[in-house]
């Protein structure tokens, strides 16, 4: 995918929160722009999926982007979750009839049968125990050949792993969350955890452009 044609995307994405103000969408084109895992999404095919599951959707930046990207033919069907109810209020806003937006606790929620399930920047919130069981049912969501994305922080990542844990703290700070725990893990120890669930894992760098250790894992149930 050439910039321009990103770019393009982009642009499309944002204006579908023009509803919910501009605040609104200054969040969505900053984080859009500047984050490398959604450009990294849509060029893995996700909007060419059956259906698409947004575990943690927050304002809904992933659905918006791939229904910008099928505009001109059939989009997946879309389903988003996300527990803090503003965000996702704007998720639908965003979305309007073409996606379904849960307000559930990921530690309890229970995906229905999808094509590909996306957890960006996510799981370091849930407790070890929670995260295991939530990577469990989205494994048991997905068909033969179906795709789970996972972008988390290389815990092994020495100063860029701190810059993410530094910036984290600081925006739970600002969020009014206080010293809330975070879980974070190894690149090699997420992808374990993903093979122990039957699904062959491949990583990719993606912190690009930013100070952060990022990866994002692709993992695919058997075919």
């Amino acid at each position: 995918m050439d910039d321009a044609t990103f770019g393009h995307l982009i642009d499309g994405a944002v204006h579908r929160y023009a509803a919910s103000g501009r605040f609104a969408m200054g969040m969505a084109r900053g984080k859009i722009a500047r984050d490398p895992v959604y450009r990294a999404l849509l060029e893995r095919g996700i909007d060419r999926s059956g259906s698409v599951t947004d575990l943690g959707c927050g304002r809904g930046l992933v659905l918006a982007l791939i229904l910008e990207a099928a505009k001109e033919r059939t989009p997946p069907r879309l389903t988003g979750v996300e527990v803090v109810r503003s965000l996702a209020r704007q998720a639908q806003a965003a979305c309007g009839a073409a996606a379904t937006i849960a307000v559930e606790d990921l530690a309890v929620t229970e995906p229905a049968p999808t094509d590909v399930v996306v957890l960006v920047d996510v799981l370091h919130y849930l407790s070890p125990l929670d995260q295991d069981r939530l990577l469990e049912r989205a494994a048991a969501a997905l068909p033969r050949g179906g795709r789970m994305f996972v972008r988390e922080a290389d815990g092994a990542a020495g100063a860029r792993f701190r810059a993410v844990q530094g910036s984290e703290r600081f925006f739970a700070l600002v969020r009014g969350e206080g010293w809330r725990p975070f879980a974070y893990r190894s690149a090699v120890a997420w992808r374990r955890r993903l093979e122990t669930l039957g699904l062959a894992v491949e990583i990719a760098p993606m912190g690009t452009g930013t100070p952060f250790g990022n990866v994002l894992l692709e993992a695919r149930a058997s075919a």
